[in-house]
């Protein structure tokens, strides 16, 4: 059981490097020229990417208890930007892990992905809540987004809320430019 724990935290820092390179490369702007080569380039991922999943999934139904298979297929529809399947996917993780944060975060960023905002609050409240305290250290990045999420979301409706919720997110995160520009705003 402990090797599959490492697994897991592996596969989950994997993941954390995976939707990093994602956002760097949504962040860049292409020319006419390259996003051409880009199309190409995302078709012949694209059909990559339908062949891991497809393979994965028969992986998950031979075993549908394989967490390892089930992250891996997660992710692979995130890479895909298939977020109802992504989402799927992670609560079938959580059902068979409840007590794995990593599930929770992962389903809050696909739902905020979706548009889905008042899901993603709920998981990552569900995520901070599920944080063992021997995680904190390793998941200060991730908790500080988290409660950034939930200070940003509840700064219209209860900002006494939002403002104990900006403050943990510098706690665990003091350099975030945009937590402490939403804490100057919450607090002026």
């Amino acid at each position: 059981m402990k090797m599959a724990k490492v697994n897991i935290k592996n596969l989950f820092l994997g993941l954390i490097l995976v939707g990093t390179a994602s956002f760097v490369n949504a962040q860049t702007t292409q020319t006419d020229s390259a996003k051409a080569t880009a199309n190409t380039a995302n078709t012949t991922a694209a059909q990559a990417g339908n062949s891991t999943i497809e393979g994965l999934k028969k992986q998950v139904e031979a075993n549908p208890k394989d967490t390892e298979s089930l992250a891996k297929l997660a992710a692979a529809y995130q890479e895909a930007s298939d977020w109802t399947n992504a989402i799927d996917t992670w609560k079938k993780i959580s059902a068979l892990l409840p007590d794995w944060a990593p599930s929770y975060y992962s389903q809050a960023y696909a739902y905020q992905s979706a548009k889905d905002d008042a899901n993603a609050k709920l998981a990552y409240e569900k995520y901070i809540a599920t944080v063992k305290p021997e995680e904190v250290e390793q998941n200060k990045k991730n908790l500080a987004y988290a409660y950034f999420y939930l200070a940003f979301a509840e700064q219209q409706s209860d900002p006494n809320k939002a403002k104990e919720h900006i403050a943990k997110s510098l706690q665990y995160d003091p350099t975030n430019q945009d937590a402490i520009k939403l804490s100057k705003t919450l607090n002026s």
